[in-house]
């Protein structure tokens, strides 16, 4: 069994408007920074064997301090980037109910069948998510990986690993916090999956750090 620690980059400047960051290349913020170095503080003692990250810088500079910490190489694997919202990319919602309000009706009833206009199908981005981690599962039985990705792509493979309808992403996942740890275990090969932690809270985890 492998288990990944999989967690969404610090907060980036399109995160206050709430922005559609798919593949667009989006800077951290100052925040984005801070939470990086209190997820490395955690990559520290965290007992991992590896970090891998997605092309996208602001995954990159997040997942950069963590491998430092860990004292690991940082991997790159484009299968980790976001999900591509199409002609939704750098918009907030607002804006896409005024530029094509029907399809964005059709997304919110059925974010797979009716995906953003122009943009990648959430199953195909499943699939290579979660078909990254089973071959990083046989590269590293028996450890403990991180991976710093992305709130859609990480929602997505968690409902493709532990068998949640991916069209009900939204609802069972509806967010990710920046910075937070999920853990799941995953056998080798195509194998299954246990969700272990959800969504906690980095500033909980160094906290409590602090404290020890």
């Amino acid at each position: 069994m492998t288990q990944f620690v999989l967690v969404r980059h610090g907060e980036s400047e399109w995160h206050a408007e709430n922005r559609y960051a798919g593949v667009s290349d989006i800077a951290l913020t100052s925040r984005g920074l801070d939470q990086a170095k209190q997820l490395a503080a955690w990559a520290a003692t965290a007992g991992l064997a590896a970090v891998w990250t997605s092309t996208l810088t602001r995954a990159q500079l997040t997942a950069t301090a963590c491998a430092e910490a860990a004292g690991v190489p940082l991997n790159v694997d484009e299968r980790f980037r976001e999900l591509d919202f199409g002609h939704g990319e750098g918009m907030t919602s607002a804006e896409m109910h005024e530029r094509f309000p029907e399809a964005l009706r059709a997304f919110r009833a059925d974010p797979v069948t009716d995906h953003l206009p122009g943009g990648e199908d959430p199953a195909d981005a499943a699939r290579r998510f979660t078909g990254c981690l089973h071959d990083l599962a046989g590269r590293y039985p028996d450890d403990r990986v991180l991976v710093v990705a992305h709130s859609t792509a990480i929602r997505l493979a968690l409902c493709e690993l532990i068998g949640v309808p991916l069209r009900d992403y939204r609802r069972v996942f509806p967010s990710l916090r920046n910075c937070a740890l999920t853990e799941v275990r995953l056998a080798g090969g195509q194998g299954g999956a246990a969700l272990l932690e959800f969504n906690t809270p980095i500033e909980r985890i160094t906290a409590v750090q602090e404290i020890s």
